[in-house]
């Protein structure tokens, strides 16, 4: 099948299974899971669950533990993306190419939805995962999120980025401030992607690591390049809104040309390191190959 053809079978099972998942929008709060569903189910590209589906493919682990897993680390994005909208932290307008949560509804309950859909992760780690995955493994899953979605992971980088509006910094701190907002959950996609076959070899993990660690990174470049060169229409949020802020991105500190490039061999990194895998890790590298090209 071609990636357009297998893009389209996760995207179905993935929202399919959040749908699930999600409370039904008529259950009490009603606000809150209207807004918890809203900010889920209203598009997205849906990257970090594609990547739990490949990286799950190119070891043969379980359907229904990738199901399971996709849906996490997508709940974790989604609330991320809530919380980086208020006005206290981005104070953004549009995601998604519509209005971002705490304006549909209002800023309370925007953290609370937030709030809730981190709680229904780690809710669905624990209680979803099938019984083939050893409890240990299983708790190894729920620990690397729990790790990528904290200080040492993506709010740790979110503060990072915070302190250093108005800042200039080097390529070594930029890089760090990524490899923890962005790159920490989406390391943790492939990891546990993989982590759904329960006798997952170690040195398998550590290849798979090494290719999203270096993806993870490609993939911000690439969101830094895009707020330099794309309209709002086609990113479905406010173009400029990095400069605006007077934020240190990549094109700023590089320049546009050298950003493209850095972003180009991160590429040719994560593409190496799948070397010893098989046609199975064709998506990983495809996706690879998406992050660095996509437009929006």
């Amino acid at each position: 099948m071609s990636l357009q053809n297998i893009i389209e079978i996760w995207q179905q099972r993935v929202d399919d299974a959040l749908a699930h998942y999600l409370p039904d929008e008529k259950t009490t709060p009603v606000d809150l899971h209207q807004a918890m569903r809203y900010s889920v189910l209203n598009g997205g590209k849906r990257v970090r669950p594609f990547l739990v589906y490949a990286a799950g493919a190119a070891v043969q682990a379980d359907d229904t533990a990738l199901d399971v897993t996709a849906c996490a680390v997508e709940l974790i994005h989604a609330y991320s993306l809530i919380h980086d909208d208020l006005p206290a932290m981005d104070n953004d307008d549009l995601r998604r190419g519509k209005p971002t949560c705490h304006r549909a509804f209002n800023e309370a309950t925007a953290i609370l939805a937030g709030d809730a859909l981190q709680a229904l992760t780690f809710h669905l780690l624990a209680h979803h995962l099938p019984t083939m995955i050893p409890a240990e493994q299983r708790l190894d899953m729920l620990d690397l999120l729990a790790i990528a979605s904290g200080s040492r992971g993506m709010a740790g980088g979110q503060a990072i980025d915070l302190a250093a509006v108005g800042k200039q910094l080097t390529i070594a701190e930029l890089e760090n401030m990524h490899i923890h907002k962005t790159g920490a959950l989406i390391r943790a996609s492939v990891k546990m992607g993989a982590m759904c076959r329960p006798d997952i070899d170690n040195t398998l993990l550590q290849k798979l690591d090494h290719y999203a660690k270096c993806i993870g990174l490609a993939f911000q470049i690439q969101d830094d390049i895009l707020d330099e060169i794309a309209d709002t229409e086609t990113l479905g949020k406010t173009q400029g809104a990095d400069k605006a802020l007077n934020k240190p991105t990549y094109p700023s500190i590089l320049g546009l040309k050298e950003a493209k490039n850095m972003a180009i061999g991160l590429h040719d990194d994560a593409i190496q390191s799948l070397a010893e895998f098989n046609h199975r890790a064709d998506p990983l590298r495809w996706l690879a190959q998406y992050i660095v090209k996509r437009v929006s």
